[in-house]
């Protein structure tokens, strides 16, 4: 089976040719022939199994604030933080009331800047039990009976005084009922107080900023936003009661399911509206995406997901950023907001954006995901130190045992391959060039060294074609190539068929079924580096990535994550030059567990430097393509798959 599709192809040869099977185990097979799927996906797997779980369990609890506990980590798999500020003003005035939780409580304080009143703390922590906790042996007249669930969009949900019974069909589990005494309702009345008035104070600050824009100023900010939307990964947005999301629910922001300017997108609907037409809501939703996006670009929008995007809310995430870039930065570069006010805070959005690779070049800057949210988290990671030398060490041990390679490390490796890059070019072992080879050996040297499941490497098959339409500038063209341009090599450890059957047919599909979704990931990249000529807006492209992530509980909501028990994880995309023009993500190193611990810190900076080895090699196979050398990919495509997994013969050999 070649690598690349034929060149001058008849379209009834290419249809002929898609519709037979690619998956390893059923090479030359009719696609979609069998009587039934080899594995059957359990009907709650994934996300709707795990909120089942995490009730059940916080049933077993014996108190209420246990309870709530429970519920606001999804039983351990995300920080309570993400969930405590998911609610209402109403439903975290509650909380507080009731269990003395509160993202604003003194243990995790805002900053100053983070509300006008923010940094005084609003829980009121009682000094045992909580005051509505039924088992608190509280002797108070019960003066109202509320309730708490767990919906299943993962948040916690409360009925609070003056507001109608819980609807069951959203629920998970059912409701726990709470009866609320005479000082929770005042405490909580207190609360609700202290919210409405920074709610107040805030809408009419971000009106008066919107304002200052001017009407073509608002409609940049609109069209700055839906491009984010657009261009970025999934994500479920709250403003009190209201959702705004681009992801699988009714979508109401462009992006998979809504085209740009789509009459159902909240902010297309904006564009031509007078501001005193547009609601509170959207306005908040209007000037806190723009802090995010003005403090990092499209990706800090992920860092808001899952929790409501209030001014207060961003205040609390930018101070955390600029504290964590001045420690990197060893002084205090990046001053705070002068004030709680959106313009105090655009300018200081505005500066960590402008300090922000100041503080990449210092220190490696990576996101941490808690993939059953979708949430995510920028942090500053510290020195290497022991674990991390120590996968390094196991994966220069191989390189030098098994390429024409001398080196105490990745970084001499580097020097190396840089004094010498010809054999890149050239056969070496199997392969067909030193370039394939060099990836396979540094994603299998990552399986082991960091003990692994899975470890793949992905890249384009041809870097001549990819110049040659780079200098005639053929935007269109590179647009339109198939995922079958592109390559991932997979390499699983053998030990991780108990995942699959203790089969290595299955095993071999898996790693396939990888590599395909990776060819996709290089795809839909790749367009985001091109000029934004009208056919490359027009195409389906996300942001490339730019730094490293570690993920957690990731097998909850995609479904190629859930099928394969894509667990724990860490991407450590990289930028390569090619013919002058920077790439970002076009190659990357990825590592999953499908159980057992989670990746950490440490982890995360030893496979950044393996990915930066192979984009190195990368790199100077550009270089020795500018020059005219003709160098294509050939390997890893799904007959190669199955052979390198199973070791049996090449079942391409059935393919009419």
């Amino acid at each position: 089976m070649s690598a690349l599709p034929e060149r001058g192809e008849s379209r009834r040869a290419a249809n002929a040719r898609k519709r037979i099977s690619r998956r390893p185990s059923r090479l030359g097979l009719v696609a979609g022939a069998t009587l039934k799927p080899d594995r059957v996906r359990e009907a709650d797997a994934g996300f709707p199994g795990l909120l089942k779980r995490a009730w059940r369990r916080a049933e077993q609890t014996e108190d209420l604030r246990s309870f709530v506990e429970v519920l606001l980590t999804l039983d351990g798999h995300v920080p309570a933080d993400v969930q405590l500020r998911a609610l209402s003003a109403a439903e975290e005035a509650a909380l507080a009331a009731l269990c003395g939780l509160s993202w604003r409580a003194p243990a995790t304080a805002a900053p100053a800047t983070a509300a006008p009143d923010a940094a005084a703390p609003d829980a009121a922590a009682p000094a045992t039990a909580a005051p509505g906790d039924a088992t608190s042996g509280d002797a108070e007249e019960t003066v109202f009976s509320g309730e708490i669930a767990l919906a299943t969009s993962g948040r916690i949900v409360l009925r609070v005084p003056s507001a109608a019974p819980l609807k069951a069909d959203g629920l998970v589990g059912g409701v726990r009922r709470v009866p609320w005494t005479r000082a929770t309702l005042d405490a909580y009345r207190e609360q609700l107080r202290r919210a409405e008035d920074r709610v107040a104070r805030t809408v009419v600050d971000c009106r008066g900023w919107l304002a200052e824009q001017g009407a073509e100023g608002r409609g940049e900010l609109l069209e700055q936003a839906k491009e984010a939307a657009l261009r970025t990964a999934p994500f479920v947005l709250y403003q009190q009661g209201r959702q705004y999301t681009n992801f699988r629910d009714h979508n109401t922001l462009t992006g998979k399911t809504l085209w740009p300017g789509h009459p159902d997108c909240a902010l297309s609907s904006l564009q031509d509206l007078p501001l005193e037409l547009w609601s509170d809501h959207d306005v908040q939703l209007v000037v806190c995406l723009t802090l995010l996006i003005r403090s990092a670009g499209p990706g800090r929008v992920e860092e808001a997901n899952g929790t409501q995007l209030t001014v207060d809310h961003v205040a609390h995430m930018l101070e955390r950023i600029r504290v964590g870039y001045n420690a990197a930065l060893g002084r205090d570069q990046v001053p705070p907001a002068a004030s709680a006010t959106v313009a105090d805070l655009h300018e200081l959005a505005v500066s960590l954006r402008s300090h922000r690779g100041e503080v990449a070049r210092q220190a490696q800057l990576y996101r941490e995901i808690h993939g059953a949210l979708m949430h995510k988290i920028e942090k500053v990671a510290g020195p290497c130190a022991d674990l991390a030398r120590a996968r390094e060490d196991a994966v220069t041990a191989r390189l030098t045992s098994r390429l024409p390679l001398r080196g105490d490390n990745l970084a001499e490796l580097e020097e190396a391959l840089a004094a010498a890059p010809g054999w890149l070019a050239a056969p070496h072992g199997d392969f067909a060039t030193g370039l394939e080879a060099l990836v396979y050996e540094s994603a299998a040297a990552a399986t082991e060294a960091f003990e692994a499941d899975f470890a793949m490497s992905r890249g384009m098959r041809s870097l001549p074609d990819l110049i040659t339409a780079l200098r005639e500038e053929r935007w269109a063209e590179i647009c339109d190539w198939e995922i079958t341009r592109f390559f991932c090599c997979v390499v699983p450890d053998p030990s991780a068929a108990r995942h699959f059957g203790d089969s290595a047919a299955a095993l071999a599909d898996a790693a396939w079924a990888m590599s395909s979704r990776m060819q996709y990931n290089s795809w839909h990249f790749i367009a985001g580096n091109l000029p934004k000529a009208p056919e490359v807006v027009d195409r389906d492209h996300f942001v490339p990535p730019t730094i490293p992530d570690v993920a957690f509980y990731s097998d909850q909501h995609h479904h190629g994550h859930v099928n394969n028990n894509v667990r724990f994880s860490i991407r450590s995309p990289q930028s390569v030059v090619v013919d002058g023009r920077r790439f970002n993500g076009f190659v990357d190193l990825r590592l999953l567990r499908c159980d057992g611990a989670p990746f950490g810190e440490q982890d995360l900076l030893a496979a950044h430097r393996v990915s930066a080895f192979t984009a190195r090699a990368t790199g100077l196979v550009a270089e020795l393509a500018a020059a005219g050398e003709q160098i294509e990919v050939t390997a890893f495509d799904s007959p190669w798959h199955w052979s390198a997994v199973t070791g049996g013969a090449d079942p391409a050999t059935r393919a009419s």
